[in-house]
C-alpha cells in the first residue's frame, strides 16, 4: 500500500480517537455559538403612501394642559431617514418590509408601483414578505414590482413559504427562478439568520386576484417545513416575517416549534405602551408582545402601524445556544415639528412644551425627510398633482372609516382619533363606506334601474376629513382597478351572499369582507352560527319606504368585479354568471366622482347619510377575547 495511503489513515485514526472518549461512548454535541445583539428595523403595510400627512396629537401646552395639535405624521422620506438615523453606529442589523408595500394611493395608480419601488429602494431593505395586496394586479403586476424592485444596485429578497405559482404565471420557478423565495439566510455578526416569509392564504386568494392557478398552503405547516429545513442545516436564528394580522400572527407563534421573533403585518396595528393614549394614539398590544412557542421558549412579535408612520426598532439577544433571552424596542411614530394650534403657529412657551412632552413620550420621534428620497419622490409627486389636484367636493364634517362596527374587531382603523370613539360609528360602522355604498347604487340606478348595491367595507381604503375632497383623494379611498357590475340576484341569493361575507369576518378573520349596501338593511349578530347572522333585511323604495326582501323575487345588483368574481369570501356572487352578469365597465372611483358631481349646489358638499340609510341597523358584536 502506497505510504502516503497508510499516513492519511493513520491521521483520520488518530482525529477519530482524539473526539472520543474511554468512559463516555455518546456523541459529542457540537460546541456552542457566540452570544449575539440583533437589531431588526421594519415597516409593513405603507400602501403606497408617500407622502407625510397632517394628523392631531393630544400634547401638553405651557398651560399645563393636553390640546388638540396639528402636525406632519409619517412620510417614506421620514422612514428613509429614520432607518438611517437608527442604524448608525449599531451593528448587526435587519432591515425588513412586512408586506402590502403596494396599492392604496394615486402613487401606485399612476406608476404600477415604481414610485414605491424607488422609494423603498432608498432604505434598501434585507428582505420583503408578500402582502395579500402584492396580488391585486395579478402575477404579473407583481412581477413588474418586483423587476422595478430589483432595478438598481439594491436587490431586496422577497419572501413567501406558502406561495405556489402555477405553471403559466411569469412567476414560477421555470420563469423567474428565485425571484420569490421560501427563505433566505443573513448573516449578522459572523452568525447566520434565516428569515421565513408567510402571506396571508385564505385572504390573499379571495381577497385578492392571484393567477387562478397560483394556490397558498396553511402558514403553519409551510412556516414549520421551512423552519425544520433550516434548523436542519445548524441555523438556530431564526425570524419569520408574516403578513397575517396580529391576531393570527399570535395564534400562529403557539403552533411553531423553533420561531425566535415574529415581524408582522396586515393588520395594521400600532403596538406600544398603553400611555400612547395619551397622546390621542390607540395601542393594540405590547410592543414587543412576549410570547411562547410550542416549546414553552420566548418569542417576540412586533408590527408597525400603516401608511409610513411607523419605523419599529426591535433589539433581541440571543444566548449562545440561538435562544432568545430578552427583546424590547420602540415602534417610532415619525413626525414633524410644523405644530399648529387651531390653524395657528404654536407661541414659543407652547412649542417648547409640546417639544418637552414629544421627548417625554418615547414613542413619538421627530424626524426629518430624507433629502435624496426627496428628490426622487419630487417628479413622481408632481405627476400626482398635476392629476389630482382639481377640488370636486368638500366634506363638512368627519367621514369615519370603519370596517366593522363594535369594538372588537376593528376598533382602531380610523386615523381620526374621534372616529374611534364615535358611538354612531360604532353603532352602524363607516360613514365611508356607507356613502361609497349610496354612490354606487345612485350609478345603477343611472346605467340600469339598480335595487340595492354590495361593497366591502376592506375595498374603502382612508377616512375623509373635513375640508376640501380633491382627485387624489378619491382615488385614495378607492385605490384599486375595480369596474361596476350589474347582477340579477334573488332575495335569498343577496341573502347568502351577505352571509358568506360575515363568516369571512367571523370565521376567517378577514374584516375587509364585512359588507355595506346602499338601498339594503339589516340587524347584524355576529355571535350567531353561520347563515344566521343576519336578520330583518328590507329594502328602501324609490319614495323612502322600506319593505322586507323576498327570497322569492329577483334584484338588480350592482357591485364591483371584484366582489363579483367571488372574492372576499362573496362565493355566492361568484356563481351569478351568464346573463345574469352584465359587466358594465364603469371604473369605481370613476364612479364615486359622478356621484359627487351629481350632488346639489355648484360647490358639492359631501355630508353623512342620515341613519336610516345605514345597512347596519342593528348590531350584535363577537365576544371580546
Amino acid at each position: 500500500m502506497d505510504i502516503r495511503k497508510i499516513a492519511g489513515i493513520t491521521m483520520l485514526l488518530a482525529m477519530l480517537g482524539a473526539c472520543s472518549s474511554s468512559d463516555d461512548d455518546s456523541a459529542v454535541l457540537p460546541p456552542a455559538g457566540e452570544p449575539l445583539e440583533l437589531t431588526i428595523l421594519h415597516i409593513n403595510d405603507h400602501h403606497s403612501h408617500l407622502d407625510e400627512e397632517s394628523t392631531s396629537l393630544t400634547l401638553a401646552t405651557a398651560a399645563g394642559q393636553r390640546e388638540e395639535i396639528d402636525l406632519p405624521l409619517g412620510g417614506f422620506a421620514r422612514v428613509t431617514s429614520a432607518f438611517a438615523e437608527l442604524s448608525q453606529d449599531v451593528p448587526n442589523v435587519l432591515k425588513i418590509h412586512a408586506g402590502d408595500a403596494i396599492t392604496g394611493d394615486l402613487y401606485y395608480n399612476l406608476t404600477d408601483g415604481k414610485a414605491d419601488a424607488d422609494l423603498m429602494n432608498t432604505v434598501c431593505f434585507d428582505t420583503m414578505t408578500l402582502g395579500n395586496h402584492e396580488f391585486d394586479d395579478g402575477d404579473a403586476g407583481l412581477k413588474g414590482f418586483i423587476d422595478f424592485l430589483h432595478s438598481g444596485d439594491c436587490r431586496t429578497e422577497v419572501l413567501s413559504a406558502n406561495v405556489r405559482f402555477g405553471a403559466s404565471s411569469p412567476l414560477h420557478e421555470a420563469n423567474a427562478p428565485g425571484l420569490v423565495k421560501p427563505s433566505v439566510v443573513i448573516e449578522r455578526g459572523g452568525q447566520r439568520i434565516g428569515l421565513v416569509g408567510l402571506t396571508v392564504a385564505s385572504k390573499t386568494k379571495n381577497a385578492s386576484r392571484p393567477d387562478a392557478d397560483t394556490q397558498f398552503e396553511d402558514e403553519t405547516q409551510a412556516a414549520q417545513e421551512e423552519i425544520d429545513r433550516l434548523r436542519g442545516e445548524g441555523i438556530d436564528k431564526i425570524i419569520v416575517q408574516s403578513h397575517l394580522g396580529y391576531s393570527l400572527e399570535r395564534e400562529l407563534v403557539g403552533r411553531l416549534s423553533g420561531v425566535d421573533v415574529l415581524v408582522g403585518g396586515d393588520s395594521h396595528t400600532l403596538l406600544g405602551p398603553a400611555q400612547l393614549a395619551d397622546y390621542g394614539l390607540t395601542s393594540g398590544g405590547d410592543y414587543p408582545t412576549r410570547l411562547a412557542d410550542r416549546d414553552g421558549k420566548l418569542v417576540c412579535v412586533v408590527q408597525a402601524w400603516q401608511y409610513s408612520y411607523v419605523v419599529g426598532e426591535l433589539r433581541v439577544s440571543f444566548d449562545a445556544n440561538g435562544d432568545v433571552t430578552e427583546c424590547d424596542g420602540t415602534p417610532h411614530v415619525l413626525i414633524g415639528d410644523d405644530f399648529r394650534k387651531n390653524d395657528l403657529e404654536l407661541t414659543p412657551a407652547d412649542r417648547d412644551a409640546v417639544l418637552s412632552d414629544i421627548a417625554a413620550a418615547g414613542a413619538l420621534r421627530l424626524t426629518t425627510p430624507d433629502p435624496a428620497a426627496e428628490a426622487i419622490l419630487a417628479p413622481y409627486r408632481q405627476e400626482k398633482l398635476d392629476f389630482g389636484s382639481t377640488v370636486v367636493a368638500q366634506a363638512d364634517s368627519n367621514l369615519c372609516l370603519r370596517r366593522v362596527p363594535g369594538t372588537v374587531l376593528d376598533p382602531t382603523r380610523s386615523t381620526i382619533a374621534e372616529c374611534n370613539i364615535d358611538p354612531h360609528v360604532i353603532n352602524h360602522g363607516g360613514d365611508i363606506q356607507q356613502i361609497v355604498a349610496e354612490a354606487f347604487l345612485q350609478q345603477g340606478k343611472r346605467f340600469f334601474d339598480a335595487d340595492l348595491s354590495i361593497q366591502n367595507g376592506g375595498g374603502v381604503r382612508v377616512d375623509v376629513a373635513p375640508g376640501d375632497i380633491d382627485v387624489s383623494r378619491i382615488y385614495t379611498v378607492l385605490p384599486f382597478r375595480n369596474t361596476l357590475v350589474q347582477l340579477n340576484m334573488t332575495g335569498a341569493e343577496i341573502k347568502a351572499a351577505l352571509e358568506d361575507a360575515l363568516d369571512g369576518v367571523v370565521g376567517r378573520g378577514n374584516t375587509g369582507s364585512y359588507p355595506y349596501s346602499g338601498g339594503l338593511r339589516w340587524s347584524a349578530d355576529l355571535s350567531q352560527p353561520k347563515g344566521s347572522r343576519l336578520s330583518d333585511l328590507v329594502l328602501r323604495g324609490a319614495d323612502g319606504s322600506h319593505v322586507p326582501l323576498d327570497p322569492l323575487a329577483t334584484y338588480k345588483v350592482v357591485t364591483i368585479d371584484f366582489l363579483a368574481d367571488g372574492s372576499d369570501f362573496y362565493t355566492t356572487l361568484g356563481t351569478i354568471t351568464g346573463d345574469r352578469r352584465i359587466d358594465v365597465g364603469l371604473d369605481y372611483a370613476e364612479a364615486f366622482l359622478l356621484y359627487v358631481d351629481s350632488l346639489p349646489g355648484i360647490v358639492k358638499i359631501l355630508s353623512k347619510l342620515p341613519t336610516d340609510h345605514y345597512s347596519t341597523q342593528q348590531f350584535v358584536d363577537v365576544a371580546a377575547n
